[in-house]
């Protein structure tokens, strides 16, 4: 028997969207991918737009739905509220906004924010991959989500204590595009690997300075000009000294947690994180961060009474 959706679970960011029909058991049944992130969602219509992408899927006219991200902004389709911290994660999700006249229900989730004057923060959309992710239910636990501007959660018996970002993916963009770095990155910088040697060493360098790479970055440009330091190596050094910073700087702020650190990451950048964890000696469980984001989403439907908290019988 053919399996029938339950849910369309959709991540709406920025630029991108990634949605799937999921069934009871919160299995993938059928998924799609596309640029109609916020900027050109907002001229096409929200509506239209998540109208199309499930009709291509053939979903039917009433499958609920729930979404995480920028979709839930100021600037999205309806804005979910910020849930203050400290908050447990349960009750992040059961705070979904609905979207009204729709012929479907439509529910959004909450991003989270941190008030504290010493360090104000917010997110949307990794809130809900913290949901999904397995954390324990017990304990003092860290989860580093990298990214554009990376995440490290402190989690304190299966509430959010407090976050902070770090944004290492654009002050990558920056650098390399924006100053005078990109005369040795060349025009397109190569895409780094985890097994590169200037990568390890400048990731080294950033941890045992404990994340005072300032003086660092200009010595990129020099050993470009004086020692020949080719374009791939000059990115993937630039690209070691700012994620060795990044987790120099969270340990520092948090310490080191109750076991093992939850890496919510995936692909090539997954593995970056990875090495740099390694190398600063601190232990990590890897969770798949699109997995991660689309179990959160279907906890998030059983949370709102948008699907049955229990599974059917055969």
């Amino acid at each position: 028997m053919r399996r029938q959706p339950v849910i369309a679970a959709i991540d709406w960011g920025t630029t991108r969207l990634r949605l799937w029909l999921l069934d009871a058991a919160g299995e993938v049944i059928a998924g799609r991918r596309g640029d109609d992130g916020l900027t050109s969602a907002r001229e096409a219509g929200f509506s239209a737009v998540l109208e199309s992408h499930l009709a291509a899927l053939g979903a039917s006219e009433t499958l609920p739905v729930v979404a995480c991200g920028m979709v839930g902004s100021r600037q999205g389709w309806v804005e979910a509220p910020y849930v203050d911290t400290p908050a447990r994660i349960d009750a992040i999700l059961k705070g979904a906004a609905h979207v009204p006249g729709e012929r479907r229900d439509i529910r959004i989730v909450p991003g989270l924010a941190q008030r504290r004057t010493d360090a104000p923060d917010v997110m949307r959309g990794e809130e809900t991959q913290l949901a999904g992710a397995g954390l324990p239910a017990e304990g003092r636990h860290l989860a580093c989500m990298p990214g554009t501007h990376s995440k490290w959660v402190e989690i304190t018996d299966g509430a959010v204590a407090g976050f902070g970002t770090w944004p290492t993916g654009e002050l990558f963009s920056l650098l390399a595009t924006h100053s005078i770095l990109r005369h040795s990155l060349g025009e397109t910088p190569a895409p780094v690997g985890a097994d590169n040697a200037c990568f390890r060493q400048s990731c080294k360098t950033a941890l045992a300075e404990s994340g005072d790479i300032t003086a660092r970055l200009f010595s990129i440009r020099a050993a470009g000009l004086l020692q020949g330091l080719a374009p791939a190596d000059a990115a993937a050094t630039l690209s070691g000294l700012l994620i060795g910073a990044e987790i120099a700087s969270a340990q520092h702020r948090y310490g080191r947690p109750d076991g093992a650190i939850t890496l919510i990451a995936a692909g090539a950048l997954g593995l970056l994180y990875q090495c740099a964890l390694d190398l600063a000696g601190l232990p990590f469980r890897l969770v798949d961060a699109e997995q991660a984001v689309r179990a959160g989403l279907f906890s998030a439907a059983r949370e709102n009474g948008m699907i049955a908290t229990t599974e059917p019988s055969a």
